[in-house]
């Protein structure tokens, strides 16, 4: 990604994608001083300044009372892992890629973290930069973490988000420059669960509607599941996690998924089951097993790093990345 030097042409791109967010009615939080310790880590690994806006004009749904605040954990080494925690004001960043005429496909981005934190550079930042070398506009989701224990399920307020970003997306396709028919979603670990929940609970949201943007849907077009986990119950069983809603999946229901995941990842048999239930409803699917890596290596680890070469050509096959004649 270019920094500060980068061309005027960008500048003003950037400039006035701000204004967009601005003339839309979202808080957005491109002024350095509006930024959460999170978002500011995001915009300094991103080196330009794309918009982050809130996913809620007011205090996000279910909260259970005062969180501690936001926090960073930088690595010191360059592989290591970035963390952030404390997450209770979730937003979206909106990263258009250069150089691209025309509205563009857009994927949402979950980094993982056991609902727990958010491994947000390799997990996230580094996926918005790839998804921008195909042509696509990367929009990275700041969901809420950790998990809240009083009474709700480990996925439930960072579903509240995805179905929010996703609806928010939707409804600014246009402005946004975002084709709103090719609008996919991709996590990583737990953010692969919270996607493919996404991809099975999107009829209705859950919780009350709050603008416009939640009469829109909040489905996605297609999906890609890296390492997902908690997709089987117990983890070693053929017992797929109830909210897949496996009876009902369908063709026209359930979006095309692409699957990737290493041989001995503890959460292999997820991915497989999975993919089964996928096969059984006749839904468009892939599944890439590695016989080598490590859960949660993101695209740093060969040669499980190689799923991103597939996973471009599965989205160019299907017009999802570049333009839709283009072709390896």
């Amino acid at each position: 990604m270019k920094g500060k030097d980068e061309p005027m042409k960008r500048h003003l791109c950037v400039t006035c994608m701000v204004g967009i967010m601005m003339a839309a009615g979202f808080a957005s939080a491109a002024g350095n001083d509006n930024l959460t310790a999170g978002d500011k880590a995001i915009r300094n690994l991103l080196d330009t300044e794309f918009p982050t806006m809130r996913l809620w004009p007011d205090s996000p749904p279910d909260e259970v009372g005062e969180m501690k605040p936001e926090n960073v954990e930088l690595p010191e080494k360059e592989d290591g892992i970035a963390r952030m925690g404390q997450v209770s004001e979730p937003t979206i960043t909106v990263c258009r890629p250069e150089g691209v005429d025309g509205p563009t496909p857009a994927v949402l981005v979950c980094p993982g973290g056991g609902y727990h934190i958010l491994a947000f550079e390799h997990e996230g930042t580094e996926i918005v930069q790839w998804l921008n070398s195909l042509g696509v506009t990367g929009v990275l989701l700041k969901y809420r973490v950790p998990r809240r224990n009083n009474g709700y399920a480990k996925h439930h307020h960072a579903l509240q988000d995805a179905q929010r970003a996703m609806g928010l997306i939707r409804q600014n396709a246009d402005k946004w420059g975002v084709d709103p028919d090719r609008i996919g979603i991709l996590g990583f670990s737990a953010g692969g669960h919270l996607s493919a929940t996404l991809c099975n609970n999107y009829s209705e949201r859950i919780y009350k509607q709050v603008d416009e943007a939640d009469e829109k849907s909040c489905r996605p077009n297609f999906a890609v599941l890296v390492y997902p986990a908690y997709l089987t119950e117990p983890r070693d069983s053929d017992n797929i996690d109830k909210l897949q809603h496996a009876d009902k999946m369908s063709r026209d229901r359930t979006p095309p998924t692409f699957i990737t995941v290493c041989q001995m990842d503890r959460f292999m048999r997820g991915a497989t089951v999975y993919l089964r239930a996928l096969t059984k409803a006749k839904v468009p699917a892939e599944l890439h097993i590695y016989q080598e890596g490590s859960h949660g290596g993101g695209m740093r680890s060969y040669p499980f790093r190689r799923w991103a070469e597939s996973c471009a050509r599965w989205m160019k096959d299907r017009g999802l990345a570049g333009r839709s004649d283009d072709r390896d």
